[in-house]
């Protein structure tokens, strides 16, 4: 059994790290946020205080925080990884962050001897709970390889797409498709609504055509229940967009549905919706139309 660390036990964190616990493990967890840290403690975990202390005490250590200003604090900030970290270790970062600030934080731990591997993930929270995770990987082949087994803990669908940094490309171009997707669907359906259709009678029929789609189907139910409690929050899909359009600039290209999708989501997050499900798109084009889905 190995000695793994794992830095963010929030919403996807804390299922994540817990089955490395299921299997045997022995994982060192921190957070500054103490709930996830101590039910996972109750499942068997070592509680750490500091991210550099997690990295004293193991050879893989996981990061599932949300942003690229947070992942990078917890790598080389005060009391942070890079200050106990052992050369030979691995760091993987699980969280969706820029992929040009990947690669360079990837070339500061080589520098410490240490490989890094960028292994965002798709699947929510219902995802991680499952173990049932899609997880994108960039890095060297070999270090994909050792950590493998740890992946297929948490995950069904796991590739590794390229060097370090790939992996984010590739969740950034999943998220692209995922909010161009909800988009499209929560127009499908208000415009259902709004020309005398049962929408949900509409969506079941669309589930047998060309337009079928997991998000049509998971989120198309959500939108039409109304049950937007959070599997992926939207201030965390606003966060990938931006990383999506902070990309395509500085790569000269336009992204106009994404940049469009992103709009949608300010509306929400300016009226008090930044926690809500991202599936609560529809809820800003519901403003527009001054109709709601019956």
């Amino acid at each position: 059994m190995a000695n793994l660390g794992f830095i963010g036990t929030g919403i996807m964190g804390k299922p994540m790290a817990g089955h490395l616990i299921d299997a045997g493990h022995t994982v060192h967890v921190h957070d500054v946020v103490p709930a996830g840290v101590d039910e996972l403690v109750g499942k068997g975990a070592v509680k750490c205080g500091s991210g550099k202390e997690v990295a004293e005490k193991s050879d893989v250590i996981f990061v599932m925080v949300p942003d690229t200003p947070d992942v990078e604090a917890v790598l080389f900030g005060a009391g942070g990884v890079a200050e106990g970290v052992k050369s030979g270790s691995m760091v993987v970062d699980m969280r969706s962050i820029s992929p040009v600030a990947t690669k360079e934080f990837a070339k500061r731990l080589a520098e410490q001897g240490v490989e890094m591997v960028d292994a965002p993930v798709s699947g929510g929270q219902v995802g991680a709970e499952q173990a049932a995770l899609t997880i994108m990987v960039g890095g060297k082949e070999q270090a994909f390889s050792q950590v493998k087994e740890y992946f297929e803990l948490m995950g069904k669908n796991i590739n590794l797409v390229g060097g370090n940094g790939d992996g984010q490309t590739a969740k950034v171009a999943n998220q692209i498709i995922v909010a161009l997707t909800l988009e499209a669907v929560s127009e499908a359906l208000l415009f259902a609504s709004k020309a005398g259709a049962n929408p949900e009678n509409v969506r079941q029929a669309l589930l047998g055509g060309f337009a079928q789609s997991r998000i049509l189907e998971v989120h198309g139910e959500r939108m039409i229940k109304r049950t937007f409690d959070p599997g992926f929050r939207i201030r965390h899909q606003q966060k990938d967009l931006n990383n999506a359009l902070s990309a395509a600039r500085e790569l000269g290209i336009s992204l106009p549905g994404t940049a469009l999708a992103q709009e949608l989501y300010n509306s929400i997050n300016s009226n008090g919706g930044a926690d809500m499900d991202h599936s609560s798109l529809v809820t800003a084009l519901e403003r527009m139309a001054n109709h709601q889905l019956a």
